[in-house]
């Protein structure tokens, strides 16, 4: 049975919200909260019953119960003013008090609404025109076989299909099913018409090319509203392995568009008036923030993030990126109540991962904060693996896990995972990043030389950054460059004062006795304090 309100649909059975055929977006407990009141909208709802029934009889704060009752009202087009659906009863509890009617369940299928493609037939559907999700949303379409080689079409469309399926791995993203982008094979296509039919703000097209053994691959993204295009590239290969090729080209194409994603989505949030900001829109803000890294940066960062958990309680990613945020200023020494500071951290780790189990960013940014934090760098460790296996072309992942398999003296593998992080995003925002946690393996593994070049790439993109300034000065008093070392240090004591080598494990949590040997001998060399 599906309960009917308004343009809203609710399916406990899919156990989904639609509004106009377009799914909501809900975390689970706001759905539980919002069935439960719509089921039992012939009387006021106390908040013990719904403790019980959302909660499982867990007791949780006053705050959060306003938070979900909120969640609820925004995913219906409500609001606490208006309380036109969902109302607050003084000192009672809360009712659902719109019109509601339950029917047995009618949702049109996927790609209803839209003109239908058949037999090169066009057939206009009766129903409207699709409304783009609140998530970022993209179809992928066939690929243009340029080869005149009828019999590499299924190369053609093989690619597109890992294509589709590795795009919707990304929870952030709204990927179009693969029957409804194919639907528009064979014929010339107006990109902006595209984007209305299906209803999305992206468009991912390109061509194949076959001579010989070797085979063209190009791609661009365009924005399906304006028709700009935002990326384009092009991929070759030899088709030994026509598998194995399908996978480097999906793993290539995906890790390039991924971010030109985040980045277009960035620049739209930016543009959008702040009245109308939605907790996905402060999310984005605060991640461009946190990708620049200054202390500035994170500092206007993390109450953005806050601001995103505060209007979806169970936004998992905001989590993560809040606690990374505290992470990023302990790596900095730029913590002003420092055990304050680590509890807020490992509590927002936590939220990320109990929210967010399936999401690949969350996982990943919780993991690598607490590892940090706890020290549990095998539990980090354990969660980015699986928030790589959720999401193998989040570049993220690859790089924050190699920063933990150096701490935990995995420098070989550690070197693997940037090296993977690299190819997979070359023009990351963070590179900087990637850059210095390769700088601190080739430190442990002995390679003071490359340590150096790495640290100063780092350095160079971001010159606060105080894990670069501190392998510097390391690395080039262990190769015996005394004068470079003390250049480096000056470097480190201007960017923290307070660093002794007392407090060096309390920085990083360096697993192997000998690794944390080496880094302290190099910094006392360098001239770092006791």
């Amino acid at each position: 049975m599906t309960f009917a309100f308004g343009d809203y649909l609710l399916n406990p059975e899919r156990r989904e919200l639609t509004l106009r055929s377009q799914v909501v977006t809900v975390g689970p407990q706001v759905f539980d909260l919002l069935l439960h009141l719509v089921t039992n909208r012939d009387r006021v709802v106390g908040k013990d019953e719904l403790l019980q029934a959302v909660w499982s009889g867990r007791i949780v704060s006053e705050s959060t119960i306003t938070s979900h009752i909120n969640a609820v009202r925004k995913a219906v087009g409500d609001s606490g003013e208006d309380q036109r659906l969902v109302r607050t009863i003084a000192r009672k509890g809360f009712r659902f008090v719109g019109e509601v009617e339950q029917t047995a369940d009618a949702r049109q299928p996927a790609g209803a609404g839209f003109v239908e493609r058949a037999m090169g037939q066009t057939v206009e559907s009766p129903s409207t025109t699709p409304l783009p999700p609140d998530r970022p949303s993209i179809t992928v379409l066939p690929f243009q076989n340029l080869s005149g080689d009828p019999e590499q079409e299924y190369f053609a469309d093989g690619v597109v299909e890992d294509i589709i399926a590795a795009l919707s791995r990304i929870r952030w993203l709204f990927v179009i099913a693969r029957n409804s982008s194919f639907a528009f094979k064979g014929g010339a296509v107006d990109v902006k018409e595209v984007g209305q039919e299906l209803g999305v703000r992206y468009v991912l097209e390109g061509s194949v090319r076959k001579s010989g053994n070797r085979v063209r691959i190009t791609g661009q993204l365009i924005d399906a509203k304006t028709g700009t295009h935002l990326w384009a590239e092009r991929f070759e290969g030899m088709l030994d392995d026509i598998f194995e090729l399908q996978d480097q080209i999906t793993e290539s194409v995906v890790g390039a568009v991924a971010p030109q994603l985040e980045r277009a989505e960035i620049e739209r949030a930016k543009r959008k008036p702040t009245e109308r900001l939605d907790a996905y829109d402060y999310y984005l803000r605060g991640t461009a923030k946190l990708h620049s890294g200054t202390r500035e940066a994170i500092e206007a960062a993390l109450p953005l993030f806050y601001k995103a958990t505060e209007l979806d309680p169970e936004f998992a990613s905001a989590y993560g990126m809040a606690a990374w945020c505290h992470l990023w200023r302990k790596v900095n020494g730029w913590m002003i109540d420092r055990p304050r500071d680590i509890a807020e951290g490992v509590r927002l780790a936590r939220l990320a991962v109990e929210f967010g189990r399936d999401d690949a960013v969350a996982l990943t940014r919780a993991g690598h904060a607490l590892g940090h934090f706890t020290g549990d760098l095998d539990g980090g460790i354990a969660l980015i693996d699986r928030a790589v296996l959720l999401n193998p072309n989040l570049a993220a992942g690859w790089f924050l896990g190699g920063f933990l398999r150096a701490l935990n003296g995995e420098t070989t593998a550690s070197f693997e995972h940037f090296e993977h992080a690299v190819r997979l995003s070359p023009l990351d925002p963070e590179m900087f990043r990637m850059q210095v946690g390769t700088a601190l393996a080739h430190l442990f593994a002995g390679h003071f030389d490359a340590a150096v070049a790495w640290a100063e790439k780092a350095a160079g993109n971001l010159p606060t950054l105080l894990v670069a300034a501190a392998v510097m000065a390391a690395s080039h008093a262990l190769a015996g460059r005394a004068q470079d070392a003390r250049q480096a240090m000056e470097r480190l004591h201007a960017l923290d004062p307070s660093m002794r080598i007392t407090k060096l494990q309390d920085w990083l949590p360096i697993r192997r006795p000998e690794d944390l040997a080496l880094f302290a001998e190099g910094l006392r060399l360098a001239g770092l304090p006791e």
